[in-house]
């Protein structure tokens, strides 16, 4: 089965539930969003999960300093960069970390390659100006399949929801996917019910023989 990161966690028990319905990595934001969380409350979490669920730090142009001492603060197990961080950036900060890429066209696939051999892996989300991510919005699928060709293992964000999930894992086939308004009542604040409607429809679509 594809793996499911839900991203924007803000609560002990939103934590909880999405590893019970079978979530396999937690995203703390850490950059200004309406789901920021205090690296005391994310390291309250982390030390109560399961460990093998993956927890994943999101940060958006922050100094590398500051990144490393946080996730070596909240024992994060990788990191995701939303910002403009470049292949310096990335390697900086060694094989544990997921670039985003927020997809505005064609144009966008061009910036992914040189990144190769930096990053664990490539995450594609929704452009929205103004908007580093959380839109609720989706993008044109087919620029994620192309993207598939740079060879970097890809998770697929940007808009997805109990109701689309199984058509974008059908069109696209990423190694991973996020999801973070899509099952939420309001931001950072998840509701648990459309936790489950998403884990069944992935676990659906994957099926015995899948």
């Amino acid at each position: 089965m594809v793996q499911v990161k839900i991203c924007g966690i803000t609560r002990m028990a939103d934590a909880e539930k999405a590893v019970e319905l079978g979530a396999n990595a937690l995203g703390f934001i850490f950059a200004k969003s309406p789901r920021r969380i205090t690296p005391e409350k994310a390291k309250e979490i982390t030390q109560r999960i399961s460990p093998f669920v993956k927890t994943v730090g999101v940060f958006v142009n922050e100094a590398s300093s500051t990144i490393k001492e946080i996730v070596h603060f909240c024992g994060l197990d990788l990191i995701q960069l939303h910002g403009n961080e470049t292949v310096s950036d990335c390697a900086e900060l060694g094989a544990r970390v997921i670039k985003a890429f927020r997809v505005k066209g064609e144009e966008t696939l061009s910036r992914i390659a040189p990144y190769k051999g930096h990053v664990r892996a490539i995450l594609l989300d929704t452009y929205q100006k103004g908007v580093d991510g959380g839109t609720g919005k989706t993008f044109d699928w087919r620029l994620a399949c192309q993207a598939k060709a740079c060879g970097i293992p890809m998770v697929l964000s940007g808009g997805l929801n109990p109701g689309n999930v199984q058509e974008a894992l059908n069109k696209v086939t990423p190694s991973a996917i996020d999801i973070s308004s899509g099952v939420e009542e309001r931001p950072g604040i998840k509701d648990h019910e459309l936790i489950r409607l998403f884990m069944g429809k992935v676990r659906d679509f994957a099926g015995p023989s899948k």
